[in-house]
């Protein structure tokens, strides 16, 4: 059975002979020819080129031609600034000063939505046989680049108006899904990474009624849908189901052995969740190899499709998805491999701050990159938005577990999720953004 077929059965919670794969490599792939995550990004030829070796080392079952969740956000006015080594980042946000609702509708060729159909119609050509994943940012996240941290209040003070953004947004994703069924995608994935960081009263409030209508018109086009979400929404998996996706994929937040009973409960496919960083990023191809063994080991073959919590980092060696891929295909070699391989602890010792005796209060915000994480981003700039008014009384630090350093940071102070703020070493708020009044409280208080 080919890497679509595969998948077509997983999602419909039919047998398959073995675990599914499909790696989410963003800007990862670009590595593999040479090229910095921002020539890729904005080169269709360089990214169709990326696309097609990245399928030849990984020996994916799906793949996406493009993880960026800046694309409409970009055509709808927002600025991004660009990086060699990430996808880009939004900067601005149109709707920062009022809520109003804007009209404008993305076409066929607005901004890199031409380029990603071009590639999307070359890699289709090219490998028929493999899945072909269309991600669009979740209907929450855009509303979010448009209006900025401002949102977060607004869900308290303007109801009505988040969720009339809300409901723009999502039929502005649901057409630009429509323009990537036409370009032959096999699965339509809206990815909301904001959504991890609200509550489940929340997301009923202001997500069930687009996501429900998303989904619903996805079916009617006989187009299998998926629900990705980055962060810890173990509480909102449930409220996710409802809206009737084919599958929800999670990262290494949630606790995907629980997070499959609610999901088979409802007759949906469970994607997930090897450690972006820990392992992806700084671990070994055998640490990689281990963990895809151990989560397939976990997690059956039934309604699961093995993947990344997200869009695996920049610079993770190609090797180590290289190593996924084997255990996939091979598990049963893969295992006596390993039987003797025994894990190193690599993280370094590090001194951490004396926070007793600073003169400043230290806003710490613990993330994974505030460049390619949506809710780390946000999280951040609530933190600068709060401490601004403070001058010098208050720095605020962001950790990003890019870096082995701030990995034994999270280990002393016994973090499990992110994105996670502490004020003066006491954590605060873990994958929930606070309003800037709330984090100013807590700001004040430790001034006393």
């Amino acid at each position: 059975m080919h890497g679509k077929a595969l998948i077509n059965e997983a999602l419909k919670g039919n047998p398959v002979e073995r675990t599914p794969w499909v790696p989410y490599t963003g800007s990862q792939i670009a590595n593999l020819k040479g090229y910095t995550a921002q020539e890729m990004f904005r080169d269709a030829d360089k990214l169709y080129e990326c696309c097609i070796e990245a399928e030849s080392q990984y020996s994916p079952d799906g793949m996406t031609p493009m993880f960026d969740l800046q694309v409409e956000a970009e055509i709808l006015g927002c600025d991004l600034a660009w990086y060699d080594n990430t996808p880009p980042t939004v900067c601005s946000h149109p709707l920062e000063g009022e809520l109003v609702i804007p009209t404008r509708r993305i076409q066929k060729t607005d901004g890199r939505i031409p380029l990603i159909l071009d590639v999307m119609r070359r890699f289709k050509a090219a490998k028929p046989d493999i899945a072909m994943y269309g991600l669009v940012c979740g209907p929450f996240t855009l509303a979010s680049h448009l209006r900025g941290t401002n949102i977060f209040m607004d869900m308290y003070d303007d109801e009505d108006g988040v969720k009339a953004l809300v409901a723009y947004c999502e039929e502005v994703v649901r057409e630009v899904a429509d323009y990537y069924i036409e370009a032959g995608c096999d699965i339509i994935a809206a990815v909301d990474p904001l959504v991890s960081q609200i509550s489940p009263d929340m997301f009923e409030t202001f997500l069930s009624e687009p996501y429900t209508k998303f989904f619903a018109s996805m079916r009617e086009k006989g187009m299998p849908s998926s629900f990705f979400v980055c962060g810890d929404a173990t509480k909102n998996i449930e409220p996710m189901c409802l809206t009737r996706p084919d599958c929800i994929a999670i990262d290494e937040n949630v606790d995907i052995v629980e997070a499959k009973k609610l999901t088979d409960a409802h007759g949906i496919t469970i994607s997930g969740n090897l450690q972006l960083t820990i392992t992806m990023l700084l671990g070994t191809q055998q640490d990689n190899q281990k963990a895809a063994i151990e989560l397939m080991d976990k997690m059956g073959t039934h309604r699961f499709i093995l993947a990344p919590g997200c869009d695996v980092p920049f610079d993770a060696p190609a090797a180590n998805l290289i190593g996924v891929g084997q255990a996939v295909h091979n598990p049963e070699a893969v295992r006596k491999a390993l039987e003797s391989y025994v894990a190193k602890d690599n993280l370094p010792e590090i001194e951490m701050p004396d926070y007793v005796n600073l003169d400043y209060v230290l806003v710490e915000v613990v993330t994974i990159d505030s460049k390619t994480c949506a809710a780390c981003g946000y999280m951040v700039a609530t933190a600068n938005n709060a401490a601004k008014i403070y001058g010098d009384k208050v720095k605020v630090v962001e950790r990003s577990i890019m870096f082995p350093e701030n990995l034994a940071f999270v280990s002393k102070v016994g973090l499990t999720n992110l994105p996670s703020l502490l004020v003066n070493g006491v954590i605060k708020h873990i994958s929930l953004i606070p309003t800037v009044e709330k984090l100013r409280e807590e700001i004040e208080e430790a001034m006393k």
